[in-house]
């Protein structure tokens, strides 16, 4: 045998050891990686599903509350007929939500009660001439949520929102239509607050 042959197969046993070694390695790393890439996927699904729960609709803080009562508001304003509008929009809001079914204050789980402590008028937007080009007329209502099954209070507080119209037509029904826009907004806050636990 040459010495040439023998280079050759001596050269050839080395690198048929070092495939070998390589392909040896690279199992290793793939079982590492493979256990490393399931501790991960199972921390994962530990911590995603607790993660979730707040945001569960089944965790609901209120399910007991089936139903609400919403007593026509007080009213500490000279406005005419401004806490029956309110007091009937925001009945119209529970009824096209639909989470909360309006009944008869001696059989609600809830209870929704207020009072318009004021209104008024500014000039909201003027043009480039200083002129008022808006009017905001701007509603302030104290309101309590109740849990009446629980005997407590679920949120209290003042909401104000605003509508708008154009100067000069009061007379016209425009400033009717801003108190209207308002009482919407004020019956949208009060929905997402009261139904946010659902």
């Amino acid at each position: 045998m040459t010495f040439s042959h023998n280079l050759n197969l001596f050269q050839h046993q080395d690198y048929s050891q070092t495939v070998a070694m390589n392909l040896s390695l690279t199992k290793k790393t793939s079982v590492k990686f493979c256990a490393t890439l399931c501790i991960g996927v199972e921390i994962v699904s530990l911590f995603g599903s607790a993660g979730c729960g707040p945001y569960s609709f089944s965790g609901s803080s209120t399910p007991h509350l089936k139903t609400v009562a919403v007593p026509i508001f007080e009213d500490q304003t000279a406005e005419f007929r401004l806490k029956e509008q309110l007091t009937n929009t925001i009945i119209q809001a529970f009824t096209r939500d639909n989470t909360l079914k309006v009944v008869d204050r001696r059989a609600a789980d809830a209870l929704l009660q207020g009072t318009i402590l004021r209104v008024t008028e500014q000039a909201g937007v003027y043009t480039q001439q200083e002129q008022v080009q808006e009017i905001r007329v701007t509603v302030t209502a104290q309101i309590k949520y109740e849990d009446v099954k629980k005997r407590k209070v679920i949120w209290e507080e003042q909401i104000t929102q605003f509508g708008s119209y154009a100067p000069g037509s009061a007379a016209s029904g425009d400033r009717q239509a801003a108190l209207v826009e308002a009482a919407n907004k004020i019956a949208t806050e009060v929905i997402n607050k009261s139904v946010s636990s659902w």
